[in-house]
């Protein structure tokens, strides 16, 4: 018991300096900035601990005990003290952080903080002499910010306030240089290149072994392989980091059903990242997804930018802008890289950058020779264009669409070309847009292109921005002699990528020269007949329509090719009660066209394929095709 006693009071005593010794470590391995703004929680945990032994210590039974004098000296003289302590918060610590908040209270009224007091703060005061240290203390309070969502003390507005505050101070107080010279050593900063350099070694990786990776596994956002699944209210499953990115941008739906969200809580899909982790472990590939706990957070708060916030990271595009005008070579592509950064989160920041003159400079730097200055550049496009005003702002800038083309066919990196093909996907959510891409030379070429032999990734980019294109009903003869058609129909074998390869062509035999043009491709209508057989629920339906108007536009040859193609009676017939609302009426639709075809071409008395329709009083209400102008599925561009 006395080992046990002594235990006890030693713990006692050292806890009186843990708070020295605590702040000393955080100051060493973690956020200065958080530090401060838990100041006062920390005071209170450890005012809390104090009371908490002196509690023990009333109620220990020392004199029953038979203790030597020493050790009851000692528990007496830590009884006093345990009952004499106050709560103390550090009035130097205090007075910081009034007047970090007293900077923001300053960028909420339109003005902005002196460079003098912001230096004297940041640096002398918080030891934050270099944009490296400055960088790390983003990006802690950013970790914070999408590790504890709600939880987090102080709110989430506050925590983006100070990011906000520090990103400007990083640029005004120590400028490019130094992150100037990491992009010479071809080492980026921050979190996104940490994370990129992670994906891209796994998708290597996985690449090198040949193994194919299960479609549940991936995030059908990013296309990679889920490191934190969950799940959002329409039941669909997404990786966190790639749904809390969409959510961020101001969408309220469901990336793939296209469903409104009824809330906005994200619930860790355990199972699956249980067989991901199994698969991964079963193959020999590295998976490090985040520890998952029953206390750990299922709700993500929707970001909201704080007046502070916004005119903060105004002041911060400013600086760039400037950098990018101005500075040198590599300046300006790091300017490039942190615009792309910025641009990532909140309409905002992608408004005051637009408004701050940036659109004209990334467009000067697509031609450049460094790769990862045309990289970020066009990537910077991309996510700025998610804004539909600054949509305008590109398209009206003279040149800017034929460099951005120049760098889907031409890119110095994959992963600028891809981001150049999402680029023009995002510029075509406009409809008066749709056919200036088209006519632009070598685009349509180039995204065809990319959906035969380009990445995972690169398909996807590709074929959403054909599909976008393909809805403009002027396109079709230009999709077809660049070869689109050839390139959607050889995609209906490619999994990832077949949905929408079959909705793009649903929209283009809407034509007749679409149809012809479809009809005369020996593996169409195989590979639309082998997607409603292993075809997702949206790929079916975008697979039955596409054969409803290839027979309706392409006449009685193309209809005789369908309505004999083997297997499609029994295809139909499971469609009419297994699939969609659409895809039933269509089923039912394309039924009763081949019925006719057949009825039309046999002699009387003979038969052939028996297409009846017996399903529920649900596919009876079929509908025209032609009049069905609802496009077979939404599509979404992702921030970069």
């Amino acid at each position: 018991m006395c080992h046990v006693l002594e235990v006890v009071i030693q713990f006692s005593v050292c806890s009186q300096s843990l708070g020295f010794n605590l702040a000393i470590y955080c100051k060493k391995s973690s956020s200065r900035l958080w530090l401060l703004l838990q100041n006062s929680s920390l005071s209170g945990n450890f005012h809390d601990l104090n009371q908490e032994i002196s509690t023990l210590l009333d109620v220990f039974p020392s004199r029953e005990l038979g203790l030597n004098i020493d050790i009851r000296e000692q528990i007496e003289l830590l009884q006093k003290q345990s009952r004499r302590s106050k709560l103390f918060i550090d009035p130097n610590d205090e007075r910081i952080r009034v007047r970090l908040f007293g900077f923001l209270d300053e960028f909420e009224q339109g003005n902005v903080p002196d460079e003098i007091e912001l230096k004297s703060v940041f640096v002398k005061e918080l030891g934050i002499r270099d944009a490296k240290t400055c960088r790390g203390e983003i990006e802690f309070l950013e970790e914070q910010i999408h590790t504890h969502d709600g939880d987090v003390e102080p709110m989430v507005s506050v925590l983006n306030g100070f990011v906000a505050l520090t990103r400007y101070c990083r640029f005004l107080l120590f400028g490019l240089e130094e992150e100037e010279e990491d992009e010479k050593e071809g080492t980026g900063s921050g979190s996104f290149n940490k994370q990129r350099t992670r994906k891209r070694l796994l998708s290597q990786e996985i690449g090198d072994m040949a193994i194919t990776v299960p479609k549940d596994f991936c995030c059908s956002i990013s296309l990679d392989l889920m490191e934190d699944p969950v799940t959002v209210s329409t039941g669909q499953t997404y990786d966190r980091s790639s749904i809390l990115r969409w959510m961020e941008d101001g969408h309220c739906s469901c990336p793939k059903t296209g469903q409104m969200l009824t809330h906005t809580r994200l619930v860790p899909n355990r199972a699956l990242r249980n067989l991901i982790s199994k698969w991964c472990e079963a193959h020999s590939i590295p998976y490090d997804a985040p520890e998952i706990t029953d206390a750990s957070p299922e709700t993500l708060a929707v970001v909201e930018f704080t007046k502070a916030a916004i005119a903060a990271n105004k002041a911060t595009a400013e600086l760039l802008v400037n950098q990018l005008s101005n500075g040198s070579q590599g300046a300006k592509t790091v300017a490039a890289r942190e615009i792309r950064l910025l641009a990532k989160t909140g309409k905002e920041n992608r408004a005051c950058i637009a408004e701050a003159g940036a659109i004209p400079l990334l467009h000067n730097l697509l031609p450049s020779k460094n790769p990862i200055a045309q990289e970020n550049s066009v990537t910077a496009l991309l996510n700025l264009s998610i804004f539909d005003k600054n949509k305008n702002r590109i398209m009206d800038e003279f040149g800017c669409l034929r460099s951005i083309v120049d760098v889907l066919r031409f890119g110095l990196t994959v992963e600028a070309r891809e981001n150049a093909a999402a680029t023009l996907f995002s510029l075509s959510a406009v409809h008066d847009y749709k056919r200036r891409i088209t006519e632009e030379e070598g685009a349509v070429e180039a995204l065809a292109g990319l959906l035969k032999s380009g990445s995972p990734r690169g398909k996807k980019d590709a074929v959403t921005a054909l599909f976008n294109l393909s809805t403009h009903v002027g396109n079709c003869r230009r999709m077809i002699d660049a070869g689109a058609v050839a390139a959607l129909i050889g995609a209906l074998e490619t999994e990832g990528v077949a949905e929408e390869a079959a909705g793009a062509l649903a929209l283009l035999v809407r034509q007749p020269i679409g149809a012809e043009a479809v009809g005369k491709e020996e593996m169409a209508v195989a590979g639309l007949i082998g997607m409603m057989r292993r075809g997702s629920p949206r790929g079916k339906e975008n697979a039955v329509a596409a054969l409803l108007e290839l027979c309706r536009s392409g006449g009685v040859v193309a209809t005789q090719k369908v309505a004999r193609a083997p297997a499609l009676a029994s295809l139909l017939q499971s469609l009419l009660f297994t699939g969609t609302k659409r895809a039933r009426r269509k089923a039912a639709s394309l039924a009763r066209v081949c019925q006719r075809c057949e009825a039309a071409t046999l002699p009387m008395g003979r038969w052939g394929v028996e297409y009846s329709i017996t399903s529920n009083s649900t596919t009876n209400h079929g509908s025209s095709f032609a009049g069905d102008v609802s496009v077979p599925l939404s599509i979404t561009v992702s921030v970069l």
